[in-house]
């Protein structure tokens, strides 16, 4: 029997080396080859990524972003995370889609090695099987078949389980992993293995020998044959660990194989700094040796052998050893089917064991810290708030040369690695921050009846009255690149609001953004709200930001559309307010003057073609063409190097046609446009619906029924007449500034200042009121008065 096995198993390796010396044969390890790796793209919903792997063993990672460079990894699965919730049998699709993951993570080039639990109920499920079957029998010969609901089964012993169980289980990884052209090997062990010197030798060399033939390692204990582990044996060196659970073998064998990283998937999220599900239960993002004392621990897993403490001594046991580690949450439905490519992707996902401590707080802090000073900036008079953004006004021009000398340092370090539209909106001078302070002074002067304004008030009952009143919306996040000068602008519209912020700009950026959050928080210094203003510079990536839902209540994206559509895509749970395209329209009507519309297209496209309100389609109307206002047109475009691209309809009125449009719904954001030919204002007003952004949209016409007729059909943010489409802007609106520009239907839309970040809340104030006095038998009615609005300051 036993030759009968080793030459099955010598017939399966032989099949996977033979391809390289018969190349017409099938092979598994084509898989690796760049033909065969497009084909994992088609099978698997997982991005693919390539990413350097080579890494020399000895320091685990410091950062998550790191992760993506980890060569060898441990994937540890816990029994919650394999059986279902009814603990008999195995969580089918749960494992299918681990499998698709270390599958896609094995094609990339990397080594993956599996823990896992699973055997005892999977056993569990066919003993239990095998008796009901056979009480069943018996039952019906000797008792009649209406005793069968009363069998009773036995509690069934674990080691006999795992012993009918593990054949089944390495059966099915086997089938799974068959899928993706990817072969399995089983190992059992005891913690003799690892003691024993010869056999740790042994297991070490199959191992390693298994990675150089591509195939995953299937590792689990012997649960059938080992003993009970034994107290306090564990955990008491580098070189000491006592293999008692999944969570102990699976350090020691990371360690063992000089792994970069070990993943443990569980049934929470990851470590929490009090038991999940408690009140005030926080999940730790990163953890750090000589944390455990803030850590309370809770129960051991429904059906696991240890509970979270042991798999922290295990994380922090296999950090100590040089691997990275991360707990994470392995059985919830919507993150276990790429749970396991975030984080190697880097992505925040779980607890990240680190031994490097950031040399300042967490994001999480700091939004604790713009929450609460956002409160305390809400409560301060409206003159105080005011006087933080006149003194931010006045740091802007007396700190100008420090400004301007941090912003060349930036201008330097992009110079070759930006294209010139970004280098502009990079480039900051004398000029800009002027207007920078003149901006913050309009919304100083705003701010003064903005936070507890009161809206409306009702007299619902006598002695019981009601008010509406403006509050911030709380912590705000706005994402920006390439603009510093956002930066202020951002920061005083939330100071007049009250909001706490959160900032996060580009790194191309980073010595202007660091000495102009700098100055906003000595501004704030002056009333003692410094900490509202936070500017984030650790390693977070965006799309970890954008799942603090439990500390952010806006997201606010400034930057390009790929940037809004990445953030509104990534967004958990949090509102993102923004626009994702600027595909602005201008429509030349058959009335228009020569002089306004040649004047129009031309600041509209070529003052600043990067910006989000710059015009991207010209349409004019069919009787305009080959006259003089469209001949001069299309001279002052070919006079300012601007592309012109062909609508469908435009081209087939040319005989020699400049390229014609792949799309209408584009935004170039350069020196290109787009001219199309319409029939009518109508024609227009069709043509924006299907294929505007709803952001900004003009008519150039001398008719003013045309005009009005344009002005309320069009359903976009911004409409306007005889205007440039660049006049959408919150400055030249009066606002001061904007945190952005809305193109969404509800809150705010257009240009967003002020106003666009408050919300509302109620107060009531009456007297021993109870609602069962207004009852049909009740001593009060209800009144409902509108009540006078005090009038709000306007100067």
């Amino acid at each position: 029997m036993l030759s009968q096995v080793c030459c099955s198993g010598f017939q399966l390796l032989r099949h996977r080396l033979l391809p390289w010396a018969q190349p017409t044969a099938p092979s598994r390890l084509h898989r690796v080859q760049p033909s065969a790796i497009r084909n994992v793209r088609s099978w698997s919903n997982i991005p693919f990524i390539t990413v350097p792997l080579s890494r020399t063993h000895g320091k685990p990672f410091a950062h998550r972003s790191e992760l993506k460079h980890a060569k060898r990894i441990v994937v540890k699965l816990g029994s919650a995370v394999v059986t279902r919730g009814d603990e008999c049998g195995l969580a089918l699709g749960r494992l299918a889609s681990i499998v698709e993951q270390v599958s896609v993570l094995q094609n990339q080039g990397r080594e993956m090695m599996l823990v896992t639990s699973g055997a005892v109920a999977f056993g569990k499920q066919r003993l239990r099987h095998e008796i009901l079957l056979s009480q069943s029998v018996r039952q019906a010969l000797h008792s009649g078949q209406n005793q069968l609901k009363e069998m009773a089964i036995p509690v069934l012993e674990a080691r006999a389980c795992a012993a009918a169980g593990q054949s089944g289980l390495m059966a099915l990884y086997e089938a799974m992993f068959t899928q993706y052209s990817i072969c399995a090997a089983q190992i059992l062990v005891t913690n003799l293995d690892f003691h024993d010197e010869q056999k740790r030798r042994n297991l070490n060399g199959t191992l390693h020998e298994l990675l150089r033939m591509n195939i995953v390692p299937i590792v689990n204990t012997n649960d059938a044959v080992v003993p009970p582990a034994e107290p306090n044996s564990d955990l008491q060196g580098v070189n000491v660990i006592s293999v008692k659970d999944n969570d102990s073998l699976a350090a020691r064998l990371a360690v063992e194989m000089k792994t970069d990283l070990l993943i443990i998937l569980s049934d929470v999220e990851g470590l929490f700094d009090s038991p999940p599900g408690s009140d005030d239960a926080k999940l730790i993002d990163i953890f750090y040796p000589g944390d455990q004392q803030s850590v309370t621990f809770g129960t051991k897993s429904r059906v696991g052998m240890g509970g979270m403490e042991a798999k922290v001594k295990a994380a922090l046991w296999a950090l100590q050893g040089g691997t990275s580690v991360v707990i994470a949450n392995g059985t919830h439905p919507k993150v276990s089917g790429h749970v396991i490519t975030d984080i190697v992707e880097g992505k925040k996902v779980g607890t990240f064991f680190s031994e490097v401590k950031p040399a300042g707080p967490t994001v999480e802090q700091q939004g604790e810290m713009a929450r609460s000073g956002g409160r305390t900036l809400a409560t301060l008079e409206p003159e105080q708030r005011a006087e933080i953004i006149h003194h931010l006004a006045d740091l802007l021009t007396d700190q100008r040369d420090e400004i301007l000398l941090a912003n060349k340092k930036d201008l330097e370090e992009a110079e070759g690695r930006l294209a010139a539209p970004l280098l502009k909106r990079l480039s900051l001078s004398t000029s800009k921050l002027n207007s920078l302070a003149i901006g913050l002074r309009q919304i100083a002067a705003s701010s003064q009846d903005s936070v507890g304004r009161v809206l409306r008030r009702t007299r619902i009952a006598k002695n019981l009255e009601l008010e509406q009143v403006t509050v911030p919306i709380g912590v705000l996040l706005v994402i920006f690149e390439s603009r510093p000068d956002c930066l202020p602008q951002v920061a005083a519209l939330a100071i007049a609001s009250g909001n706490g912020l959160l900032l996060k700009g580009g790194k191309e950026a980073a010595h202007s953004n660091r000495i102009l959050h700098l100055l906003t928080q000595e501004a704030l210094s002056i009333h003692g709200v410094k900490e509202a203003v936070q500017l984030v510079n650790t390693r977070e990536e965006v799309e970890d930001l954008c799942r603090l839902d439990k500390i952010i209540d806006l997201i606010i994206p400034r930057g390009s559309s790929q940037l809004v559509r990445d953030i509104q895509k990534a967004s958990k749970g949090i509102p993102v307010m923004g626009h994702s395209e600027g595909i602005c329209h201008m429509y030349v009507d058959s009335e228009a003057s020569v002089d306004k519309a040649s004047r129009l297209v031309r600041d509209s496209k070529c003052e600043y073609p990067a910006a989000c309100n710059a015009l991207e389609t010209l349409l004019i109307h069919r009787d305009l063409l080959r006259t003089p206002l469209f001949d001069q047109i299309i001279d002052m475009l070919r006079v300012e190097q601007v592309k012109i691209h062909a609508g469908p309809k435009f081209a087939s009125y040319l005989t020699f046609s400049p390229s014609e449009v792949k799309s209408l719904r584009t935004e170039y954001g350069d020196l290109e446009l787009c001219i199309e030919v319409v029939d009518s204002v109508q024609d227009a007003i069709d043509h924006i619906h299907k294929y505007g952004s709803s952001h900004t949209d003009v008519i150039v016409t001398e008719n003013e029924k045309t005009a009005e007729f344009f002005l309320q059909h069009i359903d976009s943010a911004c409409v306007f007449w005889n205007a440039s489409t660049r006049f959408s802007d919150g400055y030249r609106f009066g606002l001061g500034a904007e945190v952005g520009i809305s193109t969404s239907r509800i809150h705010a839309r257009g240009p967003v200042g002020l106003e666009g970040l408050l919300t509302t809340k109620w107060l009531l104030r009456g007297q021993d009121h109870v609602v069962s006095d207004f009852s049909e038998h009740g001593s009060l009615k209800y009144l409902h008065e509108n009540l006078p609005v005090p009038q709000r300051n306007t100067n």
